[in-house]
């Protein structure tokens, strides 16, 4: 049975909270699942304060709001470089800060075909990098990263079920319709057809995007987590 926890902190007056976050199962792993409605929810990326230093760190994204403003949910959100900035296409409240990258290249984020997450006013969505130069989509907010974990319902195809690669990652997929963000955060060290499997087989969100591995790290004061360590790179939130 799943403990289903929701947040308090983000329900107003007569509503109903519209991001939720539980530790869930499947299989042998152990996934923790945040549940954002976009539709409803202030979502945004974060990578540098006003003086355009990189921020980092939870609590600096924090601390950056304006008054009357919290942070409320937050996980970093694609790879970055040894100075903290993005190696792929990266936009924050309209502005780009990395152009797309279409090309292979080495690591993970070369494992084509990878993707971006674009957040708009009413909707999300993980669309397949060469899909997303084709269409060009206007985005508020947009991170890519890689590689895409379920591309229109199908696993990646390069992932292996008997792998041996192990570790603790993260990332997103969003519903069908855009409404809804699911992330998520193993809490057991998993191979890339595991995580895959969640998103395709659980979640069923006809696309995900892969954000990293061993640095993963999750923010959820509703279920007490603000998970520790080195600086990172973007960083997604909810601000109430």
């Amino acid at each position: 049975m799943r403990t289903f926890l929701t947040l308090a902190l983000l329900a107003l007056p007569g509503l109903a909270a519209a991001v939720t976050c539980e530790d869930t199962s499947y299989e042998t792993n152990r996934f923790t699942l945040c549940t954002v409605d976009v539709t409803n929810e202030n979502l945004r990326l974060f990578l540098r304060d006003d003086q355009g230093a990189i921020l980092g760190q939870f609590r600096d994204v924090a601390n950056s709001l304006s008054d009357g403003e919290t942070l409320t949910f937050a996980m970093n959100a694609g790879m970055y470089h040894a100075d903290r900035g993005p190696v792929g296409h990266y936009v924050e409240n309209g502005v780009q800060e990395m152009r797309l990258l279409t090309g292979a290249s080495k690591g993970n984020f070369g494992l084509l075909p990878n993707g971006v997450f674009c957040i708009n006013d009413t909707r999300a969505d993980v669309i397949e990098t060469l899909a997303f130069a084709r269409i060009k989509p206007s985005c508020n907010h947009a991170t890519q990263s890689g590689p895409m974990l379920v591309i229109d319902g199908v696993l990646h195809p390069r992932f292996l079920v008997d792998s041996t690669s192990r570790f603790r990652r993260n990332g997103v997929g969003t519903s069908a319709d855009g409404k809804t963000a699911y992330f998520v955060i193993s809490r057991s060290a998993v191979t890339f057809h595991e995580f895959g499997r969640y998103f395709r087989d659980v979640l069923q969100t006809p696309n995900a995007l892969f954000f990293d591995g061993k640095i993963s790290r999750l923010y959820a004061p509703q279920i007490n987590r603000n998970d520790p360590g080195f600086l990172l790179g973007p960083i997604v939130g909810v601000v109430q």
